[in-house]
């Protein structure tokens, strides 16, 4: 068989992690790049750096503060352990925090860029058609920038997809529960299992190829003035 049942599992699971995050995202993010791309404000900026932090923050950094903060003796892990919920390091729910975190920024910089191109004019069009401010986002924003959601959403679960440092500090390497295809992958190097490791990365490197092919194909052509 090509791969084990072992790696079918990971997959499934490092599919089901990526789906949801990035649905997550795509609700919290929404909002968040939305601001960032009309405001004014002072915060814009460090609010915009703290969404950038994943991307040059490195993964076992992050990881080691969220298991401090989600840990028996972090705030939150206080405030589990209060509500009565099990711990959250070690959990796929504690993967799922994690990743969105980790993943914040390839979901908030494309739709910010996307909101960002789409100006003032056709919402001042909008509103001069009475359509509230909801219905201008829905009606008007969210078709113009439809391809920054494709973008954004397709990086996001690439991305999470590719997590390592994070998910290995946070989650552990529990089959079935928190063991990640990035996981399964350093399992079988530490093992000298190079030809199981092999195959397993075969398919993580056809992915990642289909993914940039699909993202290139529907990146729309510069508009002509």
């Amino acid at each position: 068989m090509f791969l084990s049942p072992e790696d079918l599992q990971a997959l499934a699971l490092t599919a089901k992690l990526a789906a949801l995050v990035t649905l997550i995202l795509l609700l919290l993010g929404t909002p968040i790049a939305w601001w960032l791309a009309r405001t004014q404000s002072r915060w814009k900026g460090p609010i915009g750096a703290v969404v950038a932090l994943p991307l040059v923050l490195p993964p076992s950094v992050l990881g080691f503060y969220l298991l401090l903060t989600m840990g028996p003796a972090g705030p939150v892990g206080q405030f589990t352990a209060w509500l009565g919920v099990d711990p959250l390091p070690f959990s796929f729910r504690g993967l799922v925090v994690a990743s969105v975190f980790y993943s914040l920024p390839f979901m908030v910089q494309p739709l910010q860029s996307a909101f960002e191109s789409i100006g003032q004019r056709p919402l001042e069009v909008a509103a001069t058609l009475r359509a509230s401010p909801l219905d201008c986002f829905f009606t008007v924003v969210l078709p113009l920038a439809l391809p920054g959601y494709l973008t954004a959403c397709i990086l996001t679960f690439a991305h999470t997809v590719g997590e390592f440092g994070v998910v290995l500090m946070l989650g552990g390497n529990l089959p079935g529960e928190t063991r990640v295809v990035s996981v399964q992958i350093y399992d079988y190097v530490e093992a000298l299992q190079y030809g199981e490791a092999h195959r397993l990365a075969a398919v993580m490197l056809v992915f990642s190829f289909v993914v940039l092919l699909a993202l290139y194909a529907w990146r729309p052509k510069p508009r002509k003035v």
